[in-house]
């Protein structure tokens, strides 16, 4: 069913620090919600299943973003599968079951586009979903996260439980994480961009050919797909969130070289790994529903790059 999200509603944003759950939280501020319920790790262990049913059965949240989740590019997702794959299905199984045994009207699942095979036809629609063999270098991410997509459409068939899944396209923004040994490739080619340009640095190194093809969307416009689907969608089809645009890789550096305003070379180091070849979202489904991006990839770069500068990132560097 499609809800009214009332303003006094008690909305649980899980993973409110992160990168999307922290988009999601100043979304619903910004709108004038009042009675967020917002833990952190050190108050809320997702992974613990106690914890999490005895929150639930004290704060009893009406309405659930499941942003929690634990993320990474490339060389995190092939040296951590286990990890990747043991604390996503922890953390969605214990809130999905909990959201729906404590009486939530509504909860919202954020997926991934690596869910989808990786050679998927492009661009990638919703039905492509288990059509073929996952891309290998991300594949236990991408396994647990279609388990939690199966989680909460297996709750709606049975149990009747309001949850709809988000696939949202490559996330960047505000709060990103430019760790370079975890974090994705745009937040990592800033932080490699600025600290050359710090050292005067001649040359900057980038994983791979830079010919893939990705789609980037500003965290800002997924929280507002988020909370305009909250209120708006009620399916047991997932719905793809992004832009319907893409870049190559290599173009996307040279964005980001323009923005830092990095003066020195940028060479591919061919012999790491690409990646899936391409990965475009059909984001037909959503625009029907009503909503569209609104953030162009460079003014993004540009507001994330001024949001990196005043952060302890580069304070502490």
């Amino acid at each position: 069913m499609v809800v009214a999200v009332d303003k006094s509603s008690r909305i649980f944003v899980a993973g409110h620090r992160g990168l999307v759950g922290g988009a999601i939280r100043r979304h619903l501020e910004a709108s004038g919600h009042t009675s967020l319920v917002l833990r952190t790790h050190q108050e809320l262990d997702l992974l613990n299943r106690a914890r999490v049913d005895t929150f639930f059965a004290e704060f009893q949240p009406e309405y659930v973003f499941l942003a929690a989740a634990k993320v990474g590019g490339i060389m995190a997702n092939q040296t951590m599968p286990a990890e990747f794959i043991f604390e996503n299905l922890a953390v969605q199984i214990n809130v999905i079951d909990a959201a729906y045994r404590h009486g939530a009207r509504k909860l919202q699942f954020l997926g991934s586009s690596c869910i989808y095979p990786r050679l998927a036809a492009q661009p990638i629609r919703e039905e492509y979903l288990l059509s073929g063999l996952l891309e290998p270098t991300n594949d236990a991410y991408a396994v647990a996260k279609i388990a939690g997509i199966k989680m909460v459409q297996a709750y709606r068939s049975q149990y009747g439980f309001d949850g709809i899944s988000l696939m949202p396209c490559n996330l960047y923004g505000p709060g990103d994480n430019f760790d370079l040994t975890n974090c994705h490739v745009l937040p990592a080619l800033m932080r490699k961009m600025h600290e050359a340009k710090m050292r005067g640095a001649p040359d900057v190194v980038i994983w791979g050919t830079g010919s893939p093809l990705r789609e980037f969307l500003h965290v800002d416009d997924l929280a507002s797909a988020a909370v305009y689907l909250m209120r708006n969608y009620s399916s047991d089809q997932i719905v793809n969130v992004g832009t319907g645009s893409e870049i190559s890789i290599r173009d996307l550096a040279r964005t980001i070289q323009h923005v830092v305003g990095y003066q020195g070379r940028v060479v591919h180091d061919t012999s790491k790994p690409d990646g899936t070849p391409r990965k475009l979202l059909d984001v037909s489904r959503l625009n029907a529903l009503g909503w569209h991006s609104s953030i162009s990839l460079e003014e993004g770069i540009r507001q994330t790059y001024e949001w990196y500068l005043r952060s302890a990132h580069v304070q502490g560097q």
